[in-house]
């Protein structure tokens, strides 16, 4: 198989010629540029090449199509025309980072150090704007500044959450149709990464492209809000998913058949030990607009659609595929409930699951190569039978990670492949 024809077995749950591999095609299925760096210069011998920083908040790396080849990787992204920083992807521009490593980053990745040597960055690198961003001193990526105005009860307005919203532009769309129509240049399998469809990322919430956001952007007070402002959540949600679906239609058009799968949703639900929120609050403030905008892409589009959410989520499984989710993602194994045999035999008939290939919190981290080749041989064992699964590791995989250990995952990825 090719590598696309491949990807769209594995989603139409029939077993592939070997397993399908993703990394680096999203925001949380990819690697931090450290490990990608040191990966790169094992593998193709390259010491000189600086990695690009395509996700400046995690600061993951590019698998560039030299390193996706050499890995076998099967996917690739349809990226938005701006990071979550507000500028585009381009004018590179080299940094090296705290760790040493030697990067390339875009030219608006603007920082200044404050008194602790902490980085600040900038929303649409406009320093004038104040930062939005801080990577501590030592640090791997950056957290989000919270710059919330006092909340006025009286004057709260759902259309202040709703600033970052609107119609694409003729840009916008082409420069979805070039990312489109690069993906199938390439033969592999392509996730287009939707815009405003994620209701209630907790990333996303306190706008760090933003120079200025209103509204309720405080990640306490977010989700204090959805319950004693639901009546706010929900507008906000209601005209949300209006402007979203007017936007589907066209990228639908724009797009086509060019790429396979939808990011619709990184909204996380589960913690470690239990759901965030209740089944009836899902129900309640979510469901209806996943269920609209699934709907909506199943009717107009042959992609199929992705769903991140951390943690435990077993008890919501049901929702979500009555939601109408296809895929999802990251399969935190480790977390209570989330044993692999369990969900492959339970909801592998419904859903492909994309992720769970390792644990990322233990044992690639932590554990010993011979562990990490093991777990990764288990996973695939369990996962890929019968296909609907796309391995990848549980979320991003992390700065530090020795790299023993990701050979070992590699390893144990390519010999499974032969053993199919």
């Amino acid at each position: 198989m090719t590598s696309r024809e491949r990807l769209q077995a594995t989603l139409n749950h029939q077993q592939p010629d070997q397993v399908c591999v993703d990394f680096g095609s999203t925001a949380v299925t990819g690697i931090h540029v450290s490990t990608v760096s040191r990966l790169r210069r094992k593998v193709l011998g390259d010491q000189e090449h600086r990695v690009k920083v395509i996700e400046p908040y995690q600061m993951l790396g590019e698998i560039d199509p030299a390193l996706q080849e050499a890995l076998g990787v099967d996917v690739v992204g349809v990226l938005g025309p701006k990071n979550i920083f507000g500028f585009a992807n381009r004018d590179w521009k080299p940094l090296d980072l705290f760790d040493g490593t030697k990067a390339l980053v875009p030219g608006d990745f603007q920082i200044t150090s404050d008194a602790n040597g902490d980085w600040l960055i900038y929303p649409e690198g406009d320093r004038s704007a104040g930062p939005s961003g801080r990577m501590p001193r030592g640090g791997y990526f950056f957290d989000t500044i919270i710059r919330q105005d006092t909340i006025d009860e009286d004057r709260l307005d759902p259309c202040d959450n709703l600033e970052e919203f609107g119609p694409l532009s003729v840009s916008d769309l082409q420069h979805f149709r070039s990312g489109a129509d690069a993906a199938q240049a390439s033969g592999r399998g392509a996730i287009l990464s939707v815009p405003g469809t994620a209701f209630g990322d907790i990333a996303l919430v306190p706008g760090p492209w933003m120079k200025h956001p209103k509204g309720v952007r405080d990640v306490t007070e977010w989700y204090i809000s959805t319950a004693l402002r639901r009546d706010y959540v929900y507008k906000v949600f209601d005209a949300q998913c209006e402007i979203a679906l007017k936007n589907l239609a066209e990228l639908a058009a724009t797009v086509g058949g060019k790429v396979d799968v939808a990011f619709v949703t990184g909204t996380d639900f589960g913690t470690q030990r239990g759901l965030f929120i209740s089944p009836l609050v899902y129900r309640d403030l979510y469901k209806p607009f996943h269920r609209r905008v699934n709907d909506f892409i199943h009717r107009h589009t042959t992609w199929k659609t992705f769903i991140h959410s951390c943690g435990s989520i077993y008890e919501l499984m049901p929702d979500l595929i009555e939601a109408g989710f296809d895929v999802f993602n990251p399969v935190q194994a480790s977390a209570e409930g989330m044993s692999p045999k369990r969900l492959k035999q339970e909801f592998g008939r419904h859903v492909t699951f994309w992720g769970g290939g390792v644990d990322t919190q233990r044992t690639l981290p932590f554990g010993t190569p011979e562990e990490v080749y093991r777990e990764v041989r288990q996973r695939i064992d369990i996962f890929n039978d019968g296909g609907g699964f796309v391995f990848n590791s549980v979320h991003n995989v992390q700065a530090n990670v020795p790299l023993e250990n990701v050979l070992a995952m590699f390893r144990a990825i390519d010999d499974a492949r032969k053993a199919d």
